[in-house]
Parts: C-alpha cells; sequence; structure tokens
C-alpha cells in the first residue's frame, strides 16, 4: 500500500479562534518500510499519526488530502491497523490467551478454530514471545511481562489481520534501548516480510534503533524540517552548518538543534552561534530548496498518478454472537482471576452480614421488630447498591425496629458495588482501544460484559443474603427469601450499569468514585429513606414525576412488602386492637400504598 499526504491541522483556541497545529506537510509512505515521525514534545508527530489514520479529535479541523494508492479512500477493516502508546491489556491474560481472544474477535468467522489458533500462535512467533506464550500479562498485583514483551503483545494483536498499513504511536516509549531495537527490530522484519507500509512517531531512538528507519520525517512546530532518507539526515544537516559531533547519537542531536523549549542554548550554524529559531528557519528554508524535497514531491507526484484501484477489505470481523460469546468468555475469565473485581467484595460482604446478622440476630415478632426489620433491609438494598453505612450508629441504638433492620441491610449491600469501579476504567480503556481499531462494537461490548457479571452478583447476593436473612430471622418461607435474594441482585446489577456508564464518561478513578457516589446519593435523598429526606425533595422538585425515578424506591418498597405482608405484629399503641398486621405496617409506618410491587 502506497500513501501521500499534503496537510493542514488547526485545533480551535479561545483567543485566537483556530490554531495551526499542522502547516502543509508533505510527505509519502511505501510497503516494505518504515516511515519515522520525529520531532521535539508539541512539535505534531501525534497529531500527523492521528490525521493519516483518521482519528482527529473533534475541535481539530482538517485541509488537504491524503490518497491511497493514488485515490481518497477510507481505511476499511483489516487494512489498517493503529497501537497506541499506552499497552492496555487485560492483565489477567496470558499472552495466548490475549491473542487467541483478539483473533475469535477479528478474523472472520468463515475461518475455523484452529486455523484462528494457528494465526494467533504464528503472530507470536513473528514478534519473538514464544518462550511468554504462557506468561500472564501482569499488573499492579502480579509481576508479568517486561515493559518491551508488552509492547510487543500490543502490536501482535494490531496484526491478526494482516493489515497492508500499520500505525504506532511512539512504539518504544519507557522503553530501555535494547527492548526499543528488539520492538523495532521485529517491526522491521515484518514490514519487509509481509509488505506491510509502517508509519511511526518516535520521541528519542537509540542510534541503533535510527539505523533500521528508511525514511524521516523532522518536524519542528507543525513544519517540516526535513523528510527523506534517514541516511540522508546527516549531511542535510552538515550542509546546513549542524554537523553532528562525533560519538554523539544522531537523533540526539537533530532533536537538539530544532528543540525551541530551551531557546537560550545555541548551536554552531554558517555564522558561528545562532538561537533554536533561526537554526529552524534555516533548515526549513533550505530543505524547500533542496534537492531532496523535489524529490520527495516527485515520488507524491507519482503516487498520486496511480490508478492502484480501492483497497482489497481483509475479510470482515467475526459475527455479532461470536462477538458476544467471544467477550462473555474473556470477561469471565478476568473476573475470575482478577480478585479486586469480585472475590474481594464477596468477602467484604460475608463478613458485614456476619456482623449485622450478629446485631438484629433473631428478631422476633415484636412491636419492636418492625422498625428493625426495615432498617435493616434498607441496609442491605442499599450497602449492596450505595452508601446508607453512614446511619449505622442510629440503626444499632434502634436495634428493637424490624424495619430498621431491613432498611439497614438493604442500603448496605448495594453500595458496594461501587467498589468495581477501578475495574471497570480498565474495562473502558480496553474497549475504547478496541473499538477504535474496529474488534467490536458496543453492543458486543455491553452483552459480554453484562452475561459475564451475572454469576458473580447472583453468588453475592446469594451467600451474604443467606447469612443476612436467616441469622435475622425475616420472614419464613423460601418464596420470600427467593424474592430478597433477587431484588438485591437486581439493586446491584443496576448500580453496576450505573458505574459502567460513570467510568465511560469519567475516566478516571477518583472523580469517577465520587460522581457515582453523588449519584446515588441523590438517589438516595429522592427515594425518601425518611419523611424529613422526602420533604426536602418534594420541596426542591415538586409533586413531579421526579419522585418515581429514584431506584432505591421501588426496591425499598419491595423488600418491605416482601417482609411484612402475611405477618402480625402485637400492639403496644394504647386504646388500640391487640394485633397489628403488616399490610397496616406498610401503610401506616413505611407509606408504601397497597398494590405497589
Amino acid at each position: 500500500m502506497k500513501f501521500c499526504y499534503h496537510l493542514w491541522v488547526t485545533v480551535s483556541d479561545d483567543e485566537s479562534g483556530r490554531r495551526a497545529i499542522l502547516q502543509g506537510l508533505a510527505g509519502y509512505a511505501q510497503p516494505g518500510e518504515v516511515l519515522a515521525i520525529m520531532g521535539p514534545s508539541g512539535c505534531g508527530k501525534s497529531t500527523l499519526l492521528d490525521a493519516l489514520a483518521g482519528r482527529l479529535a473533534s475541535n481539530t479541523r482538517q485541509s488537504g488530502e491524503i490518497l491511497v494508492n493514488g485515490s481518497k479512500q477510507r481505511l476499511a477493516f483489516g487494512t489498517s491497523a493503529y497501537v497506541t502508546q499506552d499497552d492496555t491489556l487485560m492483565t489477567t491474560l496470558t499472552v495466548r490467551e490475549a491473542v487467541y481472544y483478539s483473533a475469535q474477535l477479528q478474523l472472520p468467522d468463515s475461518m475455523s478454530r484452529s486455523e484462528k489458533k494457528e494465526r494467533a500462535e504464528m503472530t507470536i512467533r513473528e514478534m519473538g514471545l514464544q518462550d511468554a506464550m504462557n506468561t500472564r500479562i501482569g499488573g499492579w498485583s502480579v509481576k508479568g511481562l517486561s515493559g518491551g514483551q508488552k509492547r510487543r503483545v500490543s502490536i501482535c494483536i494490531e496484526i491478526l489481520t494482516r493489515p497492508r498499513l500499520l500505525f504506532l504511536d511512539e512504539p518504544t516509549s519507557g522503553l530501555d534501548s535494547a527492548a526499543s531495537y528488539h520492538v523495532m527490530s521485529r517491526i522491521v522484519k515484518l514490514a519487509r516480510h509481509d509488505g506491510i507500509t509502517v508509519v511511526a512517531s518516535i520521541h528519542q531512538p537509540s542510534s541503533e534503533v535510527f539505523e533500521v528507519f528508511h525514511n524521516l520525517c523532522l518536524l519542528s512546530s507543525g513544519k517540516t524540517v526535513y523528510f527523506g532518507s534517514a541516511s540522508m539526515a546527516k549531511e542535510f544537516f552538515d550542509s546546513n552548518g549542524f554537523p553532528c559531533p562525533a560519538l554523539r547519537n544522531p537523533s540526539d542531536h537533530y532533536l537538539r538543534t530544532i528543540n525551541k523549549d530551551f531557546d537560550s542554548d545555541t548551536e554552531q550554524g554558517h555564522g558561528g552561534t545562532t538561537n533554536t529559531e533561526e537554526a529552524i528557519n534555516t533548515l526549513i528554508k533550505s530543505y524547500k530548496s533542496s534537492e531532496i524535497c523535489q524529490q520527495v514531491q516527485c515520488r507524491v507526484y507519482e503516487i498520486c498518478q496511480l490508478k492502484g484501484g480501492l483497497l482489497e477489505k481483509k475479510g470482515s470481523q467475526a459475527s455479532f454472537i461470536t462477538q458476544c460469546l467471544v467477550l462473555t468468555r474473556r470477561s469471565s475469565v478476568n473476573m475470575y482471576r482478577d480478585l479486586g473485581y469480585y472475590w474481594l467484595r464477596l468477602a467484604i460482604y460475608i463478613a458485614l452480614c456476619l456482623c449485622v446478622g450478629t446485631i438484629f440476630y433473631d428478631i422476633g415478632f415484636s412491636y419492636g421488630s418492625i422498625q428493625a426489620r426495615g432498617s435493616m433491609l434498607m441496609f442491605v438494598a442499599a450497602f449492596l447498591t450505595f452508601m446508607a453505612i453512614g446511619g449505622f450508629p442510629s440503626f444499632v441504638e434502634d436495634m428493637k425496629a424490624r424495619g430498621s433492620m431491613l432498611m439497614f441491610v438493604a442500603a448496605f449491600l448495594t453500595f458496594m458495588a461501587i467498589g468495581g469501579f477501578p475495574s471497570f476504567v480498565e474495562d473502558m480503556k480496553i474497549f475504547g482501544r478496541e473499538r477504535l481499531n474496529g474488534h467490536y462494537g458496543v453492543g458486543a461490548f455491553v452483552v459480554g460484559n453484562t452475561f459475564s457479571s451475572i454469576p458473580y452478583l447472583l453468588m453475592i447476593s446469594l451467600i451474604p443474603g443467606v447469612i443476612a436473612y436467616y441469622l435475622v430471622g425475616l420472614h419464613k418461607g423460601f418464596e420470600h427469601f427467593v424474592y430478597f435474594a433477587l431484588m438485591l441482585f437486581v439493586c446491584m446489577m443496576l448500580v453496576e450499569s450505573l458505574m459502567m456508564i460513570v467510568a465511560s464518561i469519567v475516566p478516571d478513578f477518583l472523580m469517577g468514585i465520587i460522581t457515582g457516589a453523588g449519584i446515588q446519593g441523590v438517589d438516595d435523598v429522592a427515594t425518601g429513606a425518611s419523611s424529613d429526606c422526602q420533604m426536602i425533595f418534594l420541596s426542591l422538585f415538586g409533586d413531579t414525576q421526579c419522585t418515581t425515578l429514584p431506584s432505591h424506591k421501588y426496591a425499598n418498597q419491595g423488600f418491605y412488602k416482601n417482609e411484612f405482608q402475611g405477618l402480625t405484629f402485637p400492639n403496644n399503641q394504647a386504646g388500640g386492637p391487640p394485633t397489628i398486621s403488616g399490610e397496616e405496617i406498610l401503610q401506616n409506618v413505611w407509606q408504601v400504598a397497597d398494590g405497589l410491587l
């Protein structure tokens, strides 16, 4: 695949309206070769790479042309791949699993499972990872692959479809010189063997890495300082009075010469010393009038005249059903191996439900147990969905009340669903990378993540639910416990979905947890957990449909009706009947209208 470009890119600016990022850049890339884009920080390397890959941000505006085989055309699925700077990988998977799951997602259903597995293992061997196939990628909790190996896994995942065009955003970032060389040498070998056109942005390569590049695009402040053969760059700088000192890395010399961040430093030019701005202007003018620039323009013109036709689409993705099944399996494996996803929360739930069950042990059917039951249910529903734990001391003091107990347990067990937010953020990062590269869509991700979480949420609902329900001595009857556990499951599923939405909007641990906690807090207030809260909410919003929106409201009403319907309690009120029914308690104490739920 041959492509050329002639680009201008601007970005919106509050002060000047539009600010130029790239200014009339022209160049080309050819099959079997590596084009390295170099320059100091902020020069436009990543912007150029994003423009070529069609990934510019929404606040940028692009003009000019990008031609592939001589014509304007979209890069169809499988014809191009983009490896981001960060290695966003599922840390609990092994190298073999990560690449194989990706092969199942990207490769078409026309390929058999054995063919996909063979493609995955061949790709792993091509990147020199055969000795680490069964090693987990690893993260903060488990030691796994080195930085260079993770980088090669990221590349493996993106070249499974054998793309004709490969974009790499700083593939050597964070790697030592040895790891950088191994990564880039594998890429060059792959490009030469399969005829792949490789475009890579590089910040500061070692001399060994620089030698493997075929062409070099050197940028400064969005302008082309040099474009041409990487081996000819030294001669270009020498001829303009900026020779590379002996024993200095050429790439270091080029970047030092055109880096304006430290403009007080000087470089040696034709007339002695000159500041960096003057050096850059000298090089830009010299390049525009040089024979090298004319050769580049001629090559760009030749590519523009090609009649190569449209790119052949490299097959298609797996079907939607296949994607859902693969994502469900992959997510299930990740949830099982990641202790922080569900297992730690389950342990906390069990410990706290044992405490609650001990405090409210066998509350019986006295008049004082009415409030305790309600508090216990709200505690379970809201703390397995959110945060009524702040009311714990008052609940303990009012242990005589059955309703308080229900409220207490309902509140606690739903709150802890917020604990999975860090894992949700990591999932969203992986989803964002894979969606942009066309591996699958939003629908498949939602289905896979939802189905994989159901067994764990059911387990969290049942095990702590059994402990709290039977230690406290709530409503006898298996059907009442089943309803209780199902309500917990639905509450946790709802809050998990909410936190996943928050993670997609606020991809930051701290801000995301604060946002999720705030939303849950408003939900609790709007629920009307107490008459005071209900009066505050009604005074703010009036008697509108907003009062019917909070999810906790329906959860609490469901818990109350399941617990109190069919029970009778002794009436301690003077002048009243000897007993009071559960239906009367629902209407008079908990304000749950008959017929709801």
